[in-house]
């Protein structure tokens, strides 16, 4: 599990740019509050190596899932939320683990970690608020 803002970040899959060539489906870890992102931890390693040689083979897109081992499930087990999921539930999952964070960060006097914590939850609160407003409109 990563972490950023105060909290954990979501699991994703997405394209990156190495130098010109296109990197597809390459794991992920997604920061909702600050649009942090970074490649998974578990594939770091193999992303830097395909994306030197494909570089420099000249490759102008090449899909990191083609050689990759490790299947999804298994890269993002320690991920608390997925991009993939509903996107209410991904918020409303972030918003209870800040809070259960927040509470700890009382608990430790971690003044610091207590308002990053708080920026987060004001954050995630307004992304709620605004899935929740869409959502009801569509069913209007």
């Amino acid at each position: 599990m990563s972490f950023c803002c105060g909290a954990s970040m979501i699991g994703t899959k997405g394209t990156l740019t190495h130098y010109r060539t296109q990197v597809h489906n390459v794991p992920l870890l997604h920061c909702p509050v600050c649009q942090r992102i970074e490649v998974h931890y578990k594939v770091e390693s193999e992303y830097e190596i395909l994306a030197e040689y494909a570089h420099g083979d000249g490759e102008s897109e090449i899909d990191f899932q083609d050689y990759i081992l490790e299947d999804d499930a298994e890269i993002f087990a320690n991920c608390v939320s997925l991009e993939s999921e509903d996107k209410m539930e991904t918020v409303r999952n972030q918003i209870d683990l800040s809070l259960d964070l927040l509470g700890f960060a009382k608990q430790t006097e971690d003044k610091r970690w207590q308002l990053d914590l708080k920026r987060r939850l004001a954050v995630m609160s307004q992304k709620l608020e605004k899935l929740q407003h869409h959502n009801s409109k569509g069913r209007t």
